[in-house]
């Protein structure tokens, strides 16, 4: 073999290791990436689920008041559909005090 021709073998061989190594340690970090990436998602998920849990007894309250205020405004509605106007003059007149 050929000493110029066996030089080119061993530097080509020694860049192909060279590559190699390289390459695994891309492959190392992408996997790192990856998993960190789950485990970002993974704590914004749960800090967020964590949240609501905290709030719901607030939410919960809430949604009572806003529910007590609809059905308060129903029953004003519903009795103010079975009053005609001569009830409701008779009614300004009882509150004038006349």
């Amino acid at each position: 073999m050929d000493p110029e021709l066996k030089q080119l073998l061993e530097e080509n061989l020694r860049l192909s290791k060279e590559n190699n190594v390289l390459l695994l340690k891309i492959r190392n970090i992408q996997r790192w990436a990856q998993i960190t990436k789950i485990l970002y998602w993974f704590v914004i998920i749960a800090a967020a689920v964590g949240a609501l849990y905290f709030i719901k007894p607030y939410l919960g309250g809430i949604l009572n008041i806003y529910s007590g205020g609809v059905s308060d405004i129903n029953s004003i509605q519903s009795i103010g559909g079975t009053l005609n106007s001569s009830t409701w003059q008779d009614l300004i007149k009882e509150a004038n005090g006349q």
